[in-house]
């Protein structure tokens, strides 16, 4: 629940009792209840209407599903794509790297740095 531990509930609602004292709490939490109570019913109500004016416009969660299906494979299509492509470059590049390596070492040989 958004992150918060048991313990920090048991300290947040220790500061509240001693914030509004116990007399108080009670019909916070009341209101509190109330207030969830509205916003799930208002949340409820702006999804029905979606849904109304969805299948007013002559689509259903059907027609949705298969849309949106449709465009994530889409969107999996160029990932797999652009990765491919991507994995093709860092082969060239490490068999360039590797090519510099060899010829670097044939250049310097036994000779190493000294500090």
């Amino acid at each position: 629940m958004f992150g918060i531990g048991g313990g920090e509930l048991v300290f947040i609602l220790f500061i509240v009792l001693m914030l509004f004292g116990s007399d108080k709490v009670p019909e916070i939490a009341r209101t509190m209840g109330k207030a969830m109570a509205q916003l799930k019913n208002a949340t409820n109500d702006i999804k029905s209407e979606i849904q109304k004016g969805a299948e007013a416009n002559g689509l259903d969660s059907r027609s949705l599903t298969d849309i949106t299906g449709n465009i994530n494979a889409q969107i999996n299509d160029a990932k797999s794509n652009l990765l491919g492509d991507t994995t093709n470059m860092l082969g060239d590049t490490a068999t360039e790297i590797d090519k510099v390596k060899e010829d670097i070492d044939s250049i310097s040989g036994p000779v190493k740095r000294q500090m």
